[in-house]
This record gives C-alpha cells, structure tokens and sequence, in this order.
C-alpha cells in the first residue's frame, strides 16, 4: 500500500509540473521580451534585427524591447544572454561572430570563451545572410590610385603593414574577411578593431583608417552618396544591389575567397521547449513576412526564417568552417 501510494504521488507530482510548464507556454509573453543585440545601433547586426522586432510586435502584440550590450567581439551580449534565465525572456541576435568564429578564434593559448555556442544556446531560427563589402577610404583611393581589388593587392604587396584595416571588433565576419584576404594574397596590414561598424565607418570616412571589409548594410548609404569607394563584394557572387561590383575572387583572381555574414536568434539553453516552440513560430513567421523580407532585402540581406533543427546544424558547420580558417590564416584576437 505505501509503494501504491508513493507511486501516486509522484505521478501526481509529474503531472503537477507537465501543468506548470504547460500553464507557462499558454500565458507566454506576459512581460517585456529583452532582445539583446551585441553591436552599436546603426550597424548590420542592429539594422537586421530591428525590423524583426517591430513586426513581432505589430502581428503578434509581443513587447520586443531591443538593447544594444556591445564590446568584446560581441562576447559580452552573447555571454549576457548564456547566463540569463531560460524563460524565454531574453533573445540574443547571434551572428557569425558569436556563434561561427569566436570559439575558435578566442580558443588560443589557453584562453577560453565564457560562453559555448552550443552548449549554452538554444537555437530559433536563421534570420538572414549577407555579403560583405570591400571599402576603402576615398582619398587613400585616389592618392595610391586603386580602382580594383588587383590594384590593392599590388599596393600592399609593396607597402607591408603600412595599410590600417578597420573591423568592428575582434572575431567578427568582418576582421575575418581581412584576415582571409591577408592570407590569400600574402599580404599584411594592420588590423584595428572597433566596437561595431559605425564608429569603424565614421573613422574610415575621416581617413582614420584606409579600409575596410564592412557589412554591406551599414555601408550602403555612404557608398551611394560617394563617401565610400566600394570595389568588391567578399560573397561568392555578386550583390542584386551593386550587380556591377564584382566578387573579390573574381577581381582579384583568388578562387575559392568567400567571407558572408550571418545572423539568427537564439535563446538560453534549458528554456522549456514549448516555449522555445512558441518563440519559433512567431519568430519565423516574423521573418517570412513580406514587410521584413522587403526591408531586409532592401540593405542587401537575404531573409532565411529556417527550423531550429536546421539553424543548429548551420551554427556546428559554421563553427567548424571558421576553425580552419583561423588556423590556416593564422589570425589572433587583437
């Protein structure tokens, strides 16, 4: 009788939190949602959630509230959100840096991320991709006459280290793009990394800097207004947007040069799994609508809105894809 009876009781307790968590699901959001982006405002990172966020909030009435926690790489937004609650409450904007280079990159010497991109994660979908963009100071350009990639290839052959390479910060799509021109071509210049795109591109257009692999949507503005000379594009085809920039592989005669961002949401690990279903299917939803797709497409991203399940094996492949670059290119954290 009194092994019946426990027996009873733990089945009543099961039973108890499969309710609990149940009861969670259905009056998921009932507060504020911190959407964490780990770059300035105005940069891609920023310029391809945000649109996310405003239509989460206009067709599923959810209070998505967008904070900027820059620095480190993106490591220290990322970190934020690995050690959040896993409620479901706290998203994090990942990107190519957080969840595809930095383990690797920062995994030297014995140095550790405090942070495991997959461990700590739970994935919610692929939001979008997008080429980077070779960009170069305008009168850095004209003074040493480079028109094209081959012309800048020549000219850093020539003057090593004499060049000054902006990124937004250490790890990100953007350094490694320098870095894997550097070590395609042979040549060396000098990285100096930002905390996000727009103050690197605020000091590129001051000729603080020379150049600089950027994100395309937070340079595209000031390549139209001429600001910025533009002379390839780090995909492996060419942008709908600029179709008469060519790729850097195909100007600068290096086959296989390829070098995308891309960025996605995810949540903390052990945030109860029909929540983070519930945040799937808003989210995905969000992304595939023809409000966000035109926005994104409009900065030269393309909009993915992939399952979790697909999103996660993307992130291993990416991490493993970035590994061998920041071996074979021999790049360090700044």
């Amino acid at each position: 009788m009194k092994l019946t009876k426990i027996f009873f009781i733990f089945i009543a307790g099961l039973s108890g939190i499969t309710l609990s968590i149940s009861s969670q699901a259905q009056s998921f959001p009932n507060h504020a949602i911190k959407y964490i982006i780990p770059f300035p405002a105005g940069g891609a990172t920023d310029n391809v959630g945000r649109p996310v966020a405003a239509e989460i909030t206009k067709s599923a009435g959810w209070n998505v509230i967008i904070e900027n926690k820059p620095g480190a790489g993106a490591n220290i937004g990322a970190d934020y959100v690995a050690k959040s609650n896993p409620d479901g409450y706290t998203w994090l904007m990942a990107s190519v840096g957080t969840h595809g280079i930095n383990q690797p990159l920062y995994t030297q010497g014995g140095n550790k991320l405090s942070f495991d991109p997959i461990k700590d994660f739970t994935p919610i979908t692929l939001v979008a991709e997008l080429p980077n963009v070779l960009v170069l100071n305008v009168a850095f350009a004209e003074k040493n006459k480079i028109n094209t990639v081959k012309d800048l290839i020549a000219y850093a052959r020539a003057n090593p280290g004499k060049i000054n390479m902006a990124s937004s910060g250490s790890g990100t799509s953007i350094h490694m793009a320098g870095e894997l021109f550097k070590s395609m071509t042979k040549t060396y210049m000098v990285h100096l990394p930002y905390k996000g795109s727009p103050p690197a591109v605020t000091d590129l257009i001051a000729g603080n800097t020379d150049l600089m692999f950027d994100n395309l949507p937070s340079s595209i503005n000031f390549i139209r207004a001429g600001k910025l000379k533009a002379i390839a594009v780090t995909s492996s085809k060419r942008s709908p947007l600029f179709p008469d920039l060519p790729t850097i592989a195909e100007a600068g005669d290096l086959p296989g040069y390829e070098a995308t961002s891309w960025f996605g949401i995810v949540i903390p690990a052990k945030t109860p799994p029909d929540i983070a279903a519930k945040i799937s299917e808003v989210v995905i939803k969000a992304v595939k609508s023809q409000a966000v797709r035109d926005q994104l497409m409009s900065i030269g991203a393309e909009p993915v809105g992939n399952t979790n399940e697909q999103f996660g094996e993307y992130i291993k492949k990416e991490i493993a894809k970035w590994g061998k670059v920041v071996k074979d290119s021999g790049a360090k954290v700044d």
